[in-house]
């Protein structure tokens, strides 16, 4: 009798481990959407969007830039790999020449990126079904790649420009291009970049988004920070590898300045293949794939820190603010 009864004294079913850690890992996600400004309310609001963007921005800005500081000689010697042409030699000094200026660019990009990324990610996924999550972190990394190419760009252009010593300085970049090309030069390679970071953004964020999806479902727990990093580098050498001709493309249009050797993006690819053939299009893959898989665990670790910082900051001020009341 008393077996019977413990068996039947709750019609409740018991919950598997997957459930126990689906129902706790989206519990944990509803405080990071609750800005200071909504939790009287609790309600689901405007506001969360204005908080998701604080985030995205503080922890995208300083994720940018801690990339761009640690990596930046990579990227130099990449650039200049992929603007040689055949029998071309690579020069290895001024290897952080234009970091400074650059610096200046990526902030206001990261931050504009990851702050667009972050609340369009949280509309996407709450509006498509469960088993469209790859769709939303692709949507959402395509349009928060358009959205910071406004900086990107002339970010890109003046970086460039200055990796291949045809300035000394981002300021006099700025003057001359300008001087010489008007206004459009910032934007020179436009069309290319898009072709490259669209796709590369959103490939990108979405195998680290849903990589990290998996693990913590496999694992039944968070990621630790080394973790979140061996996931990120693989992000990045992947997506970094297989955009590496977009890449190479995008430079050539960028660096040629008002010579204009190349009038767009069919014009740039035939005449590559033509006087240098196909390889040169993957011109630079090496410290590509080594500068953006370092750069992705270094990047996705940073970000994910920050937003964690900014959530128990959160917390800790919602705590004290209840106390008050």
């Amino acid at each position: 009798m008393q077996a019977k009864t413990s068996q039947a004294h709750s019609p409740v079913e018991k919950k598997s481990g997957l459930d126990v850690l689906t129902l706790k890992m989206s519990s944990s996600h509803k405080d990071p959407n609750d800005c200071l400004a909504t939790v009287s309310s609790g309600a689901d609001t405007p506001f969360d969007f204005l908080c998701d963007f604080y985030d995205g921005v503080i922890a995208g800005g300083a994720a940018g830039v801690f990339v761009e500081a640690a990596l930046y000689p990579i990227d130099t010697i990449k650039t200049r790999l992929q603007v040689a042409h055949a029998g071309g030699k690579i020069v290895l000094k001024g290897l952080y020449s234009g970091l400074a200026g650059n610096l200046a660019g990526v902030l206001p990009a990261s931050a504009i990126f990851v702050g667009v990324y972050e609340p369009t990610k949280q509309k996407l996924l709450k509006a498509l079904p469960e088993n469209l999550s790859a769709l939303a972190h692709l949507t959402a990394g395509a349009i928060a790649g358009a959205a910071s190419s406004v900086v990107r760009v002339p970010t890109e252009v003046v970086k460039q420009r200055m990796q291949t010593a045809q300035f000394s300085s981002a300021p006099d970049a700025v003057r001359l291009i300008l001087a010489k090309e008007g206004f459009k030069g910032l934007y020179a390679g436009y069309g290319s970049f898009l072709l490259r970071d669209l796709p590369f953004d959103a490939v990108q964020f979405c195998i680290y988004e849903q990589l990290r999806i998996g693990f913590k479902l496999a694992a039944r727990r968070d990621l630790n920070d080394p973790e979140v990093a061996m996931i990120g580098a693989f992000a990045g050498a992947v997506t970094g590898a297989i955009t590496t001709p977009l890449d190479v493309i995008k430079t050539r249009l960028m660096v040629q300045g008002s010579e204009n050797q190349y009038r767009g993006i069919y014009d740039c690819v035939r005449t590559i293949m033509r006087d240098e053939g196909s390889p040169a299009l993957w011109k630079g893959i090496g410290p590509r794939v080594l500068w953006i898989g370092i750069g992705g665990s270094i990047f996705f670790g940073v970000l994910e820190r920050t937003k964690q910082i900014l959530e128990e900051r959160r917390r800790d001020l919602e705590l004290n603010s209840s106390k008050r009341n």
